[in-house]
């Protein structure tokens, strides 16, 4: 039995080996072995590197950290690779070798150098027992890798694997979007059910792993969960993370210091489009196939792309006391500036929203001088100088498409837009409501003008989606002959007295009817009151 004593503690791995096997020279070959394993166990039982598992480790700036491993005897071929991943910056790195001859000289090779921030893998075979240092080194800061050792090439990798050309193909830029394609990995062929793509979208730079990524991630601030968000789904999001999940693809969106980063897992498939991106802004992409039981993932080789600048906004000419109906794209959310240079110290503009909703956003010479969302008819009225430039830009903020007419006049004593009331709700009174008959109520003006009233029956599945729809800015002339029901010209100089009524008799009992009252002024313009729908009652 090999006995050591204390000073050995203070030996260099190559000298304590040279102790062990002068002083154990004439034991068998097998006692030899046996007591070489049991003193390496006790003496680096701490850095020696696991077979078949990641290990992580931390790095000190300057100094040097190191790992072993034995491949033992037994084969006369003994494969076995080692791959290490930076998590932040290049690292140093090495592989060396002891060997003994005639069981007393002992030298120490290399047999491999690295030094870098890319994934690196070693692949050797060693045909006898040997001991395997692997030296570590940053000289930037400290930082963290990991290391994966393995000597069984029969049950598969750990990582999985990538095409012969890794590279990320753009195959479309828009000004919003970007499509990418790439080659499918060997593990998704073969094991589709574990394996999965992630893409990883930024603005600063490429990553060369998923752990770099994540590095940089918390560096700028944020904490990620516990494990991998890009590969199962997270636990606790942080406050600075937006998850999205749609159509069997989940999304993260990173809040950090630099911008965003968007992560997203599309499943197998190996072609995508990003949606939601800035105009002309330079993305940087990364696709990583991730294997989902053992959360080891590999990287394609990232690319870039700059996004198509925005288009200029289509510009239309507002001219004094002409009416403009604009129509919004919501999907797109494009802008529609109308230009209006103001000859004259004041100036009145006037929105009727027909559809939708709709944001304006006025500015005078540059400056902001008005923003709102529009509802029903709308009068602004700014003071100025004389060749003031306007410009109005209005957008939509749903998804739906919108629309709004646009006036802008310096004459306020010839306004196109008729004098509204108060309110333009519509009354029903209960009380007054019958099997065949409904009375109604609107407030009118002190301005002699014209009202129209119509008419529609609907059903009960019909009541949204009549009021949803309906184009406020549409006229009579808009309605079919059978819908109307009067026409009458009233006026009140006492807006107290300014109230009309009316019964509309001939109806059907227990039905659904859709009320409507345009205002028509002296220009022509009308406007619509607010729908109203009354049911009549079943039974009198």
């Amino acid at each position: 039995v090999l006995k050591m004593s204390w000073c050995w503690f203070y030996l260099p791995l190559h000298l304590l080996m040279a102790a062990c096997l002068c002083h154990s020279i004439k034991a068998p070959t097998s006692s030899l072995q046996q007591s070489f394993k049991s003193n390496l166990f006790n003496f680096y039982h701490s850095l020696l590197l696991a077979d078949g598992k990641e290990t992580t480790i931390h790095l000190l700036k300057d100094i040097p950290k190191r790992y072993y491993f034995v491949l033992e005897e037994g084969r006369a071929l003994a494969p076995f690779s080692i791959t290490v991943t930076p998590c932040d910056v290049p690292i140093e790195w090495s592989i060396l070798v002891s060997n003994t001859v005639l069981l007393e000289v002992i030298f120490v090779s290399t047999i491999f150098n690295y030094k870098g921030n890319s994934v690196e893998t070693y692949m050797g075979m060693s045909s006898h027992s040997a001991l395997y240092m692997l030296e570590f080194l940053s000289t930037e800061r400290d930082t963290h890798i990991t290391v994966y050792l393995t000597t069984d090439t029969t049950s598969g990798h750990l990582y999985p694997e990538l095409p012969l050309d890794p590279r990320l193909d753009v195959v479309g830029i828009g000004h919003t979007t970007v499509t990418l394609t790439w080659k499918h990995s060997p593990s998704v062929l073969q094991h589709r059910e574990n394996i999965q793509y992630c893409l990883l979208v930024n603005e600063k730079h490429n990553y060369k792993s998923l752990c770099a990524a994540e590095t940089a991630i918390r560096s700028s601030g944020m904490k990620l969960p516990a494990t991998l968000a890009l590969s199962l789904s997270p636990y606790l999001l942080e406050p600075q993370q937006v998850m999205i999940l749609s159509n069997s693809e989940l999304s993260i969106i990173n809040r950090v210091s630099s911008g965003e980063v968007r992560q997203i897992c599309m499943g197998t498939k190996n072609t995508y489009t990003v949606p939601n991106l800035s105009p002309s802004t330079q993305y940087y992409f990364d696709v990583f196939v991730v294997n989902l039981l053992t959360n080891a993932s590999a990287a394609y080789t990232g690319t870039f792309a700059r996004t198509l600048e925005e288009p200029e906004p289509k510009v239309m000419e507002l001219k004094d006391g002409k009416v403009v109906q604009v129509v919004l794209d919501g999907k797109k959310q494009k802008f529609h500036t109308l230009q209006y240079q103001a000859r004259h110290k004041k100036v009145q503009f006037t929105f009727q929203l027909c559809r939708g909703q709709v944001r304006v956003h006025i500015t005078k010479n540059g400056k902001t001088v008005a923003s709102e969302n529009i509802l029903g008819l709308r009068y602004l009225s700014l003071k100025g100088k004389l060749l003031d430039m306007y410009l109005v830009q209005l957008r939509s903020t749903e998804e739906s498409n919108s629309s709004v007419k646009v006036q802008v006049s310096s004459q306020f004593n010839k306004p196109l837009f008729p004098l509204l009331p108060e309110s333009l709700k519509i009354k029903s009174f209960s009380k007054l409501r019958t099997c065949n008959s409904v009375t109604i109520a609107w407030l009118g003006t002190q301005e002699q003008s014209k009202y129209c009233v119509y008419k529609k029956r609907i059903e009960e599945d019909q009541v949204w989606t009549e009021l949803r729809s309906t184009d406020r800015c549409s006229g009579p002339e808009s309605r079919h002959k059978s819908e109307k029901v009067l026409c009458k010209y009233f006026y009140d100089v006492n807006l107290q007295r300014a109230v009309t009524t009316e019964t509309i008799k001939g109806l059907d009992a227990g039905t659904l009817y859709l009320f409507d009252v345009y205002l028509i002024g002296p220009s022509g313009i009308p406007v619509r009151y607010h729908s109203k729908v009354v049911k009549t009652r079943k039974k009198c």
